[in-house]
């Protein structure tokens, strides 16, 4: 690698980003098959990049998809406020309508009953008594007009309430609007960060030759076995024996009938994933509603002890609760892991664990 190629990767591993690391797959065993050692770096070219180095890049690249992830995050909240709050726009427009069509209604009533009272003459009672040939006949008469004259007080009444009913539907409807414009200027935020992010990754990773990137992946996968056989060395899987539920059985049928298709952020299928994408699918698919997002799942959905888990429960990852994948068995999960990756199965304790969730409790 020339001098010019070099100080870009060295400007790239200077990169300020967030501290969390998302991780790589790695391989998802009980008792993980340690991967093959990275090429010395005395085998390439002239001037090589030490392993050294290529691990600060592994680890910039970790932060760069941690950041990516936390905007996707952000990007799929914000787009399931919009899809919640448009939904809430219609019915709102729905109901000025039909209330519209009431206050006419009323207004019509009101009206009718005005012309009747009108027909009837506009002497008071007691002269109409006076002068009518047959008194019962008017007392039978005047009992009719007081209930007209309670009816059209009833009729104005509703005709308050409904104009009452419709200005408060439209100051919602102008506060979903404000809401909706505001959560569209969240997604655009987050879906600039999102590329952003990516794209310097891409950039760190163009830097690098063929045989270097080789390393790199290497690099990758040791450090997700070291994580992972750390994990199993506390004897965590010795109390992990739950049985999954009928319903998680089908979720984590779902989840692995996905691997092989690509990682795309806010994406939920069919073709594409990114994490929440694949856990939320999955669990829909079971016949289970979950929220989108990986913090919101982590939020909402019962808290379990590690030691509890079975498969179909979701691991949440990073104190940020950034990531998310399902576990399936044997110390092993299934997860959608960032951009350029595709849907794999990976050792559960290869991340820093934050917790479980439980979507059906």
């Amino acid at each position: 690698m020339g001098t010019g190629k070099r100080s870009l990767v060295t400007a790239a591993v200077a990169l300020v980003c967030a501290v969390t690391v998302l991780g790589a797959p790695g391989t998802a065993y009980a008792s993980p098959a340690k991967p093959d050692p990275a090429p010395s770096p005395s085998s390439t070219g002239s001037t090589p990049v030490s392993n050294k180095d290529l691990e600060a890049v592994r680890k910039k690249l970790d932060e760069l998809y941690h950041d990516a992830a936390v905007a996707t995050d952000a990007y799929n909240a914000a787009e399931e406020d919009a899809e919640k709050q448009s939904a809430e726009i219609v019915e709102l427009a729905r109901e000025i309508v039909r209330g519209k069509k009431k206050l006419a209604e009323l207004k019509d009533l009101i009206g009718a009953a005005a012309r009747a009272q009108y027909r009837g003459g506009g002497l008071p009672p007691e002269v109409q008594l006076w002068l009518s040939e047959n008194p019962q006949e008017f007392l039978d008469g005047a009992g009719r007009v007081r209930q007209g004259q309670h009816a059209s007080k009833g009729l104005l009444a509703a005709k308050e309430r409904t104009q009452q009913d419709l200005e408060q539907y439209a100051q919602d409807a102008s506060a979903q609007w404000e809401k909706l414009e505001a959560n569209r200027k969240a997604k655009a935020k987050a879906k600039k960060e999102i590329k952003k992010q990516i794209a310097a990754a891409e950039e760190v990773e163009s830097q690098l030759e063929k045989e270097e990137l080789e390393r790199l992946t290497k690099l990758e996968e040791q450090a997700a076995y070291d994580a992972q056989t750390e994990w199993l060395g506390s004897g965590v899987l010795d109390e992990i024996n739950g049985k999954s539920s009928a319903r998680g059985k089908k979720a984590v049928k779902f989840a692995t009938d996905q691997i092989g298709k690509p990682y795309e952020w806010g994406a939920e299928g069919p073709g594409t994933y990114d994490c929440s994408g694949l856990t939320s699918q999955a669990w829909a698919s079971a016949g289970t509603g979950i929220p989108r997002t990986s913090q919101e799942q982590w939020k909402q959905l019962k808290h379990i002890e590690i030691k509890d888990m079975r498969p179909g429960d979701l691991i949440i990852y990073n104190a940020d609760a950034s990531h998310v994948a399902m576990y399936i068995g044997d110390g092993a999960m299934v997860h959608a892991p960032r951009p350029g990756r595709t849907v794999t199965i990976a050792g559960a304790g290869s991340m820093p664990i934050l917790g479980v969730v439980r979507p059906d409790v």
